[in-house]
């Protein structure tokens, strides 16, 4: 048998993922550790339980008239969500596009699952000029009875609004399964996108406002940075609608059609994220023109009171050129007579303040200095 021939070309020019399997694990170095929180409910009573060991998983899942949901914590630990993946039976593909983030938010049934993967949007806390958001995956994996959660970022948690709904007996969630308890996570990501865009909104209008009155650099480095940030928005945005557009057209046996009529409110709020970033980025594409517009506006400006300033001094300087000519009054009576006068000088001076002011004033009147007058 023939030896396979080693590889010319030197591992280390090969992309890292080119030569991995489909459904390789790549953990991150800086992923936060794995942490596991479950959340049981029915219609009497909510729980609350921490699992260290991914087997004692197994004894949540054994109760049939419960909602379980796992929140899994943190994407750093291989072995931990290999053993979840174990105890759940979930697809090797599954878990690597949970874990192998970022991945495209989308919807895939792998026939006993349904995995749905998300972004959550939080702001960042800072001042309004240094303003932004930090941008996660989040993926959802819906199985018979049990909803499980993997958050990349633990402290950007979008679910508290949920664990509160839970917390109420009165709460939808308790009259309904599993499949409404994923329709208000992803619920709850999407709805994280308002906030941020309603400060984008704010933003613009400072912007606007400060590019009008006082055109400088640093407003048009500030409006490039909110384009591109509207664009990474809009990129997490878009198929995140797309995804559950598919979970809508598909046939799937754990998502039943009370709750399908609940995800098409989430598909509306989804159009309209993108309806309003669209627009921003319009908004924030015309500061542009509007910048230069304001900064022509105002060299003009500059350039009409030198322009004033000159014509002003023109006839003064032609006078001034006159007399400094200096010609011999002695040799012609016509050379300089006012040389001369007694009055000559103040006279002089008094015809050139009387030009100045006269030509001032008439460009005070006409509304070329001071702002237009009637």
């Amino acid at each position: 048998m023939e030896a396979w021939p080693p590889s010319s070309q030197s591992a280390s020019n090969h992309h890292p993922f080119s030569s991995r399997s489909p459904d390789a694990l790549v953990i991150q170095p800086d992923a936060v550790p794995t942490r596991i929180q479950v959340i049981q409910y029915s219609k009497d009573n909510a729980r609350k339980f921490i699992v260290e060991d991914p087997e004692d998983l197994k004894a949540y899942l054994s109760k049939p008239e419960t909602v379980t949901w796992i929140d899994v914590q943190g994407l750093g630990k291989a072995e931990v969500l290999q053993s979840i993946a174990q105890v759940l039976n979930l697809h090797p593909l599954l878990l690597a596009q949970v874990v192998n983030v970022p991945q495209r938010p989308r919807a895939e049934n792998f026939n006993t699952h349904q995995l749905i993967i998300t972004r959550n949007v939080t702001p960042k806390m800072a001042s309004a000029a240094d303003a932004g958001f930090d941008l996660e995956q989040i993926s959802l994996v819906i199985g018979p009875g049990y909803v499980v959660t993997f958050q990349e970022e633990p402290e950007h948690d979008c679910f508290e609004p949920v664990r509160e709904r839970i917390r109420r007996r009165n709460s939808l969630l308790h009259a309904h399964g599993a499949d409404f308890l994923a329709y208000a996570l992803l619920d709850a990501t999407i709805e994280g996108f308002f906030p941020v865009i309603e400060d984008y909104g704010e933003r613009l209008e400072d912007l606007e406002i400060e590019i009008v009155e006082r055109p400088k650099q640093p407003s048009l480095q500030r409006i490039n940075r909110v384009k591109r940030e509207l664009l990474t928005l809009r990129r997490a945005a878009w198929p995140m609608r797309d995804a559950i557009n598919e979970i809508l057209r598909e046939d799937c046996p754990l998502i039943g059609d009370s709750v399908r009529v609940y995800l098409r409110e989430c598909y509306d709020h989804t159009v309209q994220i993108i309806d309003i970033i669209e627009t921003y980025r319009e908004v924030a594409s015309s500061l542009m023109d509007v910048y230069l517009s304001s900064l022509s506006n105002q060299t003009n400006e500059v350039m009409k009171v030198l322009t004033i300033i000159s014509v002003i001094f023109i006839p003064l300087t032609f006078i001034a050129g006159i007399y400094g000519m200096n010609f011999n009054t002695e040799r012609s009576p016509l050379n300089m007579p006012e040389l001369n006068w007694y009055w000559g000088y103040p006279a002089v001076l008094a015809v050139m303040a009387a030009i100045g002011g006269g030509m001032t004033f008439y460009f005070w009147r006409k509304g070329w200095i001071g702002g237009p007058r009637r």
